[in-house]
């Protein structure tokens, strides 16, 4: 068809202005094989490709994924689960979308990938890049069906490109397709006699564990599993490094001699049989099993499909990725136990560098990490996910780009860092930090893990338990976001510093007063009081009066507000100094070395921190600040005194107080 014909043809059809086709949403920087064909791809919509296409086959079989010339085996394997469950599927694929030839359809179709704990929509439009008028990437067995490659479109559109698509893992794939959890099993040596003594020693580091297929006896119909090769296995040469396929089955069978054996049925992406192990279709294995099983095994085979036994399995295979069962209800089930887990949390955070970054338990700043309390009322099994964010290049803010190598696990350290996840059992939510991090865990993933997402299995009594996500190196910084699901109730919350211990009383009539202020680069931006510029941060003084008589001191609550979208959130946190005996007003006279009489921090990356405390009468000094100095934003300090109609006199002397702080402009020493 002529390029004019074609205008006109599909004019009114929907052409997606974020994912252009060009070699933008091709390439990220042209460093695997695929930059070879730049000049040669075109985008064709399925209609210009084959008379009459389908998103779906009328056959599943011949829906399954068949690779191309990307090296995404990896996202083709985590899809095999899609097509075995619909209500995966349809959350994936949302159902009645207007296709080819129906009303409706205006060339895009609608998916909904899982993304940093929500879903999230992606709209693509319906051309793909192709190779002499055929799909030069991913496709289905079924030359008219298209679903694998459209939503092979909108997973790299999500990514920023296709070539961001070539090297990944299979767990991270089946996260984003079900929002659920995905765990990697090692089928190989668990290590030398000299790592085994390390386990002891060092509390982060663990040998990596073996599966047991019988582990998975009570969810084997509801699991997906994939298998991969790190090195050119002796079964198929053809298959090269860093290879993944799926498990489809496995079933065990009686030998005529009346042994026992265990077959594995397995598919490769590649859409062709390569192997030529001892159960390949003409092979000698076969001569073991009677006719009639033989033939039932043999007819179970599609294309691509080929069978090996559990020896052959774990001599020739490396790892083995596990993604746990999903319900339609979206409960997970457990792969240890196939218990429901009905009961689900979730919650962001991130490690800052000088601040939040604490690093292993190597390091004397690991009480610095990120801190949450789970509590478990009713013992239950329980897991606990750490999933971190990938680390964005600074110069594009696209990901960073991945080695050629199609599964390659190497590349893992250039996208991720290693991480880990501690748990400490602590009574009624009392915590002596020190005391509890220098005792054992109760549980923990014991090593650092230079991967996407780790996971904690245990089972819990009743009570609070501490939860420390933490980086290997000291300073590493990146978001996360920790996910529990359990099979009894639990709550999930960020650990806040507590104020003064003197008794707060939160009910009756408050007085709110709002001050305004800035922190400004080179004169206002302090920082934090680990940095010498923290008394250049603006400065609030407030006067408490008294409260009824015998009582112990003014309920107060103050509460820092940045002004500013969450894109642009600074750390913020604030102190309240105690100032000096009548000088009230003159905020600069407060002792450089005085300590705080209250604090509201660690900083954090929020919208708003907030302490509710009671204080002694007197004159004090709020100062707000950011973690970091030289870091811009204005602010709103909200200052909320308990009244009591009793005690008018001590009302209006704040009241006049406060007024007076309004007016007050920034100040610097």
């Amino acid at each position: 068809m002529e390029e004019d014909e074609r205008a006109v043809e599909y004019k009114g059809l929907f052409e997606d202005p974020a994912f252009i086709c060009e070699d933008s949403s091709l390439f990220s920087d042209y460093s695997t094989p695929i930059a070879r064909f730049q000049d040669d791809i075109t985008w064709l919509r399925p209609q210009e490709i084959c008379p009459s296409p389908a998103l779906f086959p009328d056959n599943t079989n011949d829906g399954h994924a068949k690779q191309g010339l990307l090296g995404d085996c990896w996202f083709l394997c985590a899809c095999t689960i899609l097509l075995k469950y619909q209500h995966l599927m349809n959350k994936v694929i949302p159902p009645a979308q207007p296709q080819w030839g129906e009303r409706g359809y205006r060339g895009s179709f609608l998916f909904r990938l899982w993304q940093h704990g929500c879903w999230t929509e992606v709209t693509v439009d319906d051309r793909l890049p192709c190779l002499s008028g055929k799909l030069c990437f991913s496709r289905c067995q079924s030359p008219t069906a298209f679903w694998v490659a459209l939503l092979e479109k909108a997973y790299a559109k999500l990514q920023g490109s296709y070539e961001r698509l070539w090297a990944g893992q299979v767990s991270e794939a089946l996260v984003d397709l079900t929002g659920g959890l995905a765990e990697r099993w090692s089928l190989g040596d668990c290590g030398t006699e000299e790592d085994q003594g390390r386990e002891s020693s060092d509390s982060d580091w663990v040998r990596r564990r073996r599966l047991d297929l019988d582990l998975l006896h009570a969810v084997r119909e509801g699991c997906s599993v994939s298998c991969s090769v790190h090195s050119a296995p002796g079964g198929a040469s053809e298959l090269g490094q860093f290879h993944a396929l799926s498990v489809m089955e496995w079933v065990d069978v009686r030998t005529v001699e009346r042994g026992g054996v265990r077959l594995i049925r397995i598919r490769n992406p590649w859409g062709r049989r390569c192997w030529e192990g001892a159960w390949r279709e003409s092979g000698e294995g076969w001569n073991s099993l009677d006719s009639a099983c033989t033939l039932n095994l043999l007819g179970r085979a599609q294309e691509a499909e080929f069978w090996v036994d559990e020896t052959e399995f774990l001599l020739q295979f490396d790892d083995v990725t596990v993604g746990y069962p999903i319900n339609e209800e979206g409960h997970l089930q457990s792969i240890y136990s196939g218990e429901l887990l009905t009961h689900s949390h979730q919650t962001g955070d991130r490690w800052v560098k000088g601040h939040s970054a604490g690093g292993c338990r190597n390091n004397s700043s690991f009480g610095s990490n990120p801190q949450f309390w789970l509590r478990v009322f009713e013992r239950g099994e329980v897991l606990v996910s750490l999933l971190q964010h990938r680390r964005y290049s600074r110069n594009t803010g696209h990901h960073y780009t991945q080695s050629p190598e199609e599964g390659s696990s190497t590349t893992q350290h250039q996208h991720y860092q290693a991480i880990a996840l501690h748990m400490w059992k602590v009574e009624k939510k009392c915590l002596n930090l020190s005391g509890t991090l220098n005792s054992p865990p109760c549980a923990s993933t014991h090593c650092h893990a230079y991967e996407r997402e780790v996971v904690l299995h245990t089972h819990l009594d009743p009570g609070f338990h501490l939860l420390i996500p933490s980086t290997f190196l000291q300073g590493g910084e990146g978001s996360f976001l920790l996910r529990v699901f359990s099979s009894s109730p639990t709550s999930l919350s960020a650990v806040k510093t507590p104020g003064p211990s003197l008794p707060l009383v939160t009910e009756g009539e408050w007085e709110t007063n709002y001050l305004r202020g800035a922190w400004v680069t080179g004169s206002s931006a302090g920082g934090s009081r680990n940095f010498p510029s923290h008394w250049q941060n603006p400065r609030f003084p407030v006067t408490m009066g008294d409260n009824l008589a015998g009582s112990t001191g003014v309920n107060v609550r103050v509460t820092l507000h940045q002004n500013c979208p969450d894109t642009d959130l600074q750390a913020i946190g604030f102190h309240l100094y105690k100032a000096p005996e009548g000088q009230e007003q003159a905020v600069s006279t407060v002792p450089r070395e005085e300590e705080p009489v209250a604090s509201c921090i660690p900083h954090c990356y929020t919208q708003a921190v907030s302490l509710a405390c009671c204080l002694p009468p007197g004159a004090y000094v709020i100062v707000p600040s950011t973690y970091q100095p030289d870091s811009p934003g204005q602010f709103t300090l909200t200052v909320a005194r308990k009244i009591h109609r009793r005690v008018v006199k001590s009302q209006e002397s704040l009241g006049r107080a406060i007024q007076e702080v309004s007016h007050i402009s920034v100040m610097r020493s």
